[in-house]
């Protein structure tokens, strides 16, 4: 199942992680400042509102990696999308952010579905025309212009005083996706593509177009990131994708959905995200050094991931 009521390892695995994230979280803060920051709403909601961008881009990422391939364009794809939105600015700068995410998808999907090229070296060539591109348009620097109204909507402003609209924009694309999942034709046709896509094809499946929607919707939501993500920092930046890549990975992956395809929940990737979120914070409010902190990082993934193989392996 892909989104349901029944709960399965990774997500009990992820889940007990987050609980061990916050009560080491909780027991320095008591023991330093003596009070429990982890705990308070405040605090939760807060990382909410950070890790609304990675969730996004993380959800867009699981619908190709459902397929067995991967999109190594989303850091260029979400900064190009919002520099050039920026640099137009108004409703169609808004508008040119969206249509880059569509173009950039689309192309990738073309490339991979109908070309046939492996979706790892093709994404990466995108990755790196579109930094290209950037350089060029901006002689090297960032655009020297604000956020759009929109921008800042949806990445900085809250409704009742409390409720970041990036957390909304995070539910709302969630919603879309789960119901395409689990609803339609097109959800059924991604699994059955990502556990053996001869076969789907042989079924009557237009396994081609359905690649091409994957990577559509992979690049949709890296712009729609870079769009709020724009709003949160009232600008955009070179290189404002990079620090989500590896961790969209890795919270899909965290999250139960099988790297070759074929498997995963939606519900996962949730979890996978606000582990993820909360693991970074933990270790920035300890003050760590960076390489320490990169170390701890990259070691609660693996074991994390050597744990959830070997689950695996005992019930193959």
């Amino acid at each position: 199942m892909p989104f349901g009521l029944k709960v399965d390892k990774p997500i009990l695995l992820g889940s007990a992680f987050i609980v061990i994230i916050l009560a080491v979280g909780t027991a320095y803060t008591l023991t330093t400042q003596g009070t429990a920051t982890f705990l308070s709403p405040t605090y939760l909601l807060q990382q909410l509102h950070f890790g609304a961008f990675l969730g996004v881009t993380a959800a867009g990422m699981m619908m190709v990696i459902l397929l067995g391939h991967i999109d190594l364009s989303v850091p260029w794809t979400l900064a190009a999308s919002a520099m050039l939105a920026t640099a137009i600015g108004g409703l169609l700068g808004d508008v040119t952010c969206i249509g880059v995410g569509l173009a950039v998808g689309l192309f990738n999907g073309i490339g991979v579905a109908f070309l046939r090229v492996p979706s790892m070296i093709f994404t990466l060539g995108v990755n790196t025309v579109l930094l290209g591109l950037m350089v060029m348009l901006t002689g090297g620097h960032a655009p020297q212009s604000a956020a759009t109204d929109l921008m800042l909507f949806l990445g900085r402003d809250r409704s009742f005083g409390f409720l970041p609209h990036s957390v909304v924009v995070w539910a709302a694309v969630s919603a879309v996706l789960v119901f395409m999942l689990t609803r339609t034709p097109l959800g059924r046709y991604m699994y059955a593509i990502g556990n053996k896509e001869a076969a789907a094809y042989l079924s009557g499946v237009r396994t081609r177009m359905v690649i091409v929607a994957a990577f559509v919707m992979c690049s949709l939501c890296a712009a729609i990131a870079g769009l709020a993500l724009a709003g949160y920092s009232a600008r955009a930046y070179q290189a404002m994708g990079d620090q989500y890549l590896l961790p969209s990975i890795a919270a899909v992956v965290l999250g139960g959905t099988n790297i070759l395809g074929g498997r995963g929940r939606y519900s996962g990737t949730v979890v996978g995200v606000i582990l993820i979120v909360l693991l970074q914070s933990v270790l920035s409010v300890m003050q760590m050094e960076e390489g320490w902190r990169q170390v701890i990082y990259g070691a609660v993934i693996i074991v994390m991931l050597l744990v959830y193989g070997r689950g695996q392996r005992v019930e193959s």
